[in-house]
């Protein structure tokens, strides 16, 4: 673990590696587990705002779940999270084929809302948790991503680097380019 302004980072995220492979597990982090989506609380007034807007991407089962339960809710934990189908599927999850993908995503890849997912998501495999007076910025081992391990081994691509563009949305510029020297001091054994 290290110290990265008002984050405290594993230093995992520098040495595991990882790229998504989607072929190989065909969307499972968003059908599998048992919470949600983590949201801050900025995100689920996003959500409540573009969900007209994203809900003609959406499965009937999913709409049914936000009509039901809302755009976002408290989990068991307390946490804000996205809604579930029957407790598995995030509610704005679709299919394409056995794969599945986000209506959020999709209704952004088309340019009709300009905010692309939740940044849990998009920051995956990394987790981040808040703290009143830091972050912890650390990566999130899970078995259903194996194939993403496999390919990023093979690819030579740190999780760090897979995530950039999260990370930065999440911590900004400047912090991600702070995040790149302590990587390359850490290559150098500095």
């Amino acid at each position: 673990m290290f110290q990265l302004g008002k984050t405290i980072v594993s230093e995992d995220i520098l040495e595991k590696e990882f790229v998504c492979n989607l072929s190989a597990c065909k969307g499972a982090c968003c059908v599998d587990g048992d919470a949600g989506a983590p949201l801050s609380l900025e995100e689920t007034k996003i959500l409540e705002e573009i969900y007209p807007k994203v809900k003609p991407f959406l499965r009937k089962q999913g709409i049914e779940a936000i009509e039901a339960q809302g755009t976002w809710v408290k989990g068991t934990d307390g946490d804000l999270e996205t809604p579930l189908i029957d407790n598995k599927d995030c509610a704005y999850v679709i299919f394409d084929g056995k794969t599945a993908l986000c209506g959020i995503e999709q209704a952004y890849n088309q340019g009709i809302i300009d905010w692309k997912k939740p940044v849990s998501c998009h920051l995956y495999p990394i987790r981040v948790k808040d703290f009143t007076e830091f972050a912890a910025v650390n990566y999130d081992k899970w078995d259903i991503c194996g194939a993403a391990c496999s390919l990023g081994k093979e690819l030579e691509v740190p999780v760090y680097k897979f995530v950039k563009e999260a990370l930065i949305r999440r911590f900004g510029e400047d912090w991600y380019m702070e995040l790149e020297k302590v990587a390359d001091d850490l290559k150098k054994g500095l």
